[in-house]
């Protein structure tokens, strides 16, 4: 990592101009995932959470499909805004997929009754965190990303193209690429309305 923690995150941003002319290998890539899924936490040590990684003919298949299935639910409109998105990210160099394994979830429920309704939403916190630490990690190799929600919509048929297991549940796309474009500025509410700190007891 080239970058300290501070300005990794800070400088992570939504990227939606990218294109496939990346410098970064596979291995490290592949590296980043990897350690994503070992060392990001989870409630119960759950690890819940399952990350699939498209590139190449696999990541242009994926917003083919995508594209093609949102063609279906716009019917007859106008479609021309949001094929100019698709395109966006399928110029990119890769996607990473996030799933949640709902077969540990339904069996830490049947286990522990009574947080049975809190697993599913540790379950997506655990997968928040996931998608940060790709995000971040990615931004420290040089690379942009964003993160897209078009799931359940491609869930069907993104399981039947890459044989997915029926238990893993999809929750996110981050398509990623060498950025072309930078994002504009952010803007920011004060923080001193958003965080509080305490020493002695009010």
């Amino acid at each position: 990592m080239t970058k300290d923690f501070f300005t990794t995150l800070k400088e992570r941003r939504t990227y939606y101009g990218i294109n496939k002319n990346v410098q970064v290998s596979d291995d490290t890539i592949k590296e980043i995932v990897e350690f994503a899924v070992k060392f990001t936490p989870s409630a119960f040590n759950s690890q819940t959470a399952r990350l699939v990684v498209l590139t190449g003919e696999s990541h242009d298949k994926l917003w083919d499909i995508t594209t093609e299935t949102l063609k279906e639910v716009v019917g007859g409109g106008d479609f021309s805004a949001t094929q100019q998105k698709m395109d966006s990210f399928k110029a990119g160099y890769g996607t990473v997929l996030f799933f949640e394994d709902e077969a540990i979830i339904k069996s830490l429920q049947e286990q522990f009754s009574t947080y049975a309704d809190n697993f599913p939403v540790w379950s997506h916190q655990a997968s928040g965190m996931h998608q940060l630490v790709v995000w971040a990690a990615l931004e420290s190799e040089g690379l942009g990303a964003s993160l897209q929600h078009y799931n359940p919509l491609i869930d069907e048929e993104v399981k039947k193209e890459w044989n997915i297991p029926s238990n893993w549940k999809l929750i996110a796309q981050m398509p990623f690429g060498n950025p072309t474009a930078q994002p504009g500025e952010k803007e920011f509410k004060p923080v001193e309305d958003r965080v509080k700190f305490y020493k002695n007891i009010i």
